[in-house]
């Protein structure tokens, strides 16, 4: 169970603070609301203490609260702080380090990790101002929630709108999921936003490449593995850029997805996503393609005789680049002599880091995954773990490289 301080900002989204006490509750996560001045024009304290069975607090001068120094207490005894919404003037307040209030105050005194979920017009968070406050925060470590798109209550539309309350939930629940009694012998740097200010890039999934307008060579690559690495990624604190070949699956909090098609998209999209700090390329690229069919191939023209040309090699061209990321993370999929091929696959290629697993099972589309980690160190053979607790590990001994 996670213990959430929720601090509700003075916006019209929040209304949406209930739901996301409903939410938080149903799944057995104790809340605290902190209710700011402005917040209290849009929805009530009493609605709040109701949903999260919970006093709520809104001032900095409640006599008793204040005698036990109650700013403290509350700010330490979470294990997450989650500002929603985040308005641009509690942006600009956090940013400042402004403390003129139980909520500012708090956020101050916290040394738990905190996420804000913006909620405001769309020119005031595109305005300057916000934006080098965002930047100011993230530096800081805080998690910033990139608003949805959408139509406003003062009738405009674009970027500013409160993320879904599910977003929302997914995005703290995960923050807080990483512990160190789940993956035994990990220091588990992911749960302190230790890789915040970094820009780490990873590619997840297949690629498809087409033979005629229905048909396409792929694999059973199905991005699990890809897609718990961007989730451990943004729960570190780190800007994640993830490019995810034909998959579904939803895209991990606090990710900026960029779904592609083909290893000639993939390897595209990694070049406009540079420069980054790491680059973790997860995704089972298609080695070959084919020239396609514009029309679709006939069964009754009998077997096509396909000629096939290599794709572009995204890790070897990533590595011989002038803006190479400080560490560069491939995948083996092998199916046999798991270590030898992998060893030579990093000298070949010019990674740093392999991560080798053999696929001859159900790794494909699993949930589960075992993998050896080639440095030029050697090989680490890690214990077989959810593909979620493979990710917890590799982040973590990203950080610890990193550090």
């Amino acid at each position: 169970m996670a213990r959430i301080l929720l601090i509700v900002g003075g916006g019209i989204a929040a209304y949406k603070a209930s739901e996301l006490i409903r939410l938080f509750r149903k799944a057995g996560h104790a809340v605290t609301p902190v209710l700011t001045a402005g917040g209290a024009h849009f929805v009530t304290p009493m609605t709040l203490a109701a949903l999260a069975e919970s006093p709520v607090y809104t001032s900095l001068w409640d006599l008793k609260d204040e005698s036990e120094m109650g700013h403290i207490q509350l700010s330490r005894a979470a294990d997450i702080v989650l500002v929603c919404p985040a308005t641009a003037d509690l942006l600009a307040k956090m940013a400042a380090g402004v403390a003129d209030d139980l909520a500012t105050t708090l956020l101050l005194a916290t040394d738990k990790p905190v996420v804000v979920a913006p909620a405001m017009n769309v020119r005031m968070w595109l305005h300057p101002a916000t934006q080098r406050n965002v930047a100011r925060l993230k530096a800081d470590g805080v998690t910033v929630m990139d608003p949805d798109d959408g139509a406003m209550a003062c009738g405009e539309f674009g970027p500013g709108r409160l993320p879904e309350p599910e977003d929302i939930f997914q995005q703290v629940v995960a923050l807080v999921s990483v512990r160190p009694e789940l993956v035994e012998g990990l220091s588990l740097a992911t749960g302190s936003l230790a890789l915040a200010g970094h820009h780490i890039l990873i590619t997840a999934g297949p690629t498809h490449e087409p033979i005629d307008p229905v048909r396409v060579i792929a694999n059973r690559s199905s991005g699990k593995q890809g897609f718990a690495i961007a989730a451990a990624a943004a729960n570190a604190g780190a800007r994640v850029t993830l490019i995810a070949g034909p998959v579904a699956l939803p895209t991990p909090g606090g990710v900026a997805r960029i779904d592609v098609e083909t290893a000639e998209q993939m390897a595209a999209a990694v070049e406009a996503a540079l420069p980054a700090d790491v680059a973790i390329l997860v995704a089972a690229v298609a080695d070959w393609k084919v020239a396609p069919s514009p029309v679709k191939l006939k069964k009754s023209a009998g077997p096509p005789a396909l000629t096939f040309t290599a794709n572009p090699d995204i890790l070897a061209t990533l590595a011989a680049r002038p803006q190479r990321p400080r560490l560069l993370i491939g995948f083996a999929a092998e199916t046999e002599n798991l270590v030898a091929n992998a060893t030579a696959k990093r000298t070949a290629k010019g990674a740093d880091w392999i991560v080798a697993n053999d696929v001859s099972g159900d790794v494909m589309g699993g949930s589960h995954n075992q993998v050896h980690l080639i440095t030029a160190a050697g090989d680490e053979a890690w214990e077989a773990g959810t593909k979620d607790a493979v990710a917890a590990r590799l982040i973590d001994r990203i950080i610890q490289e990193l550090a």
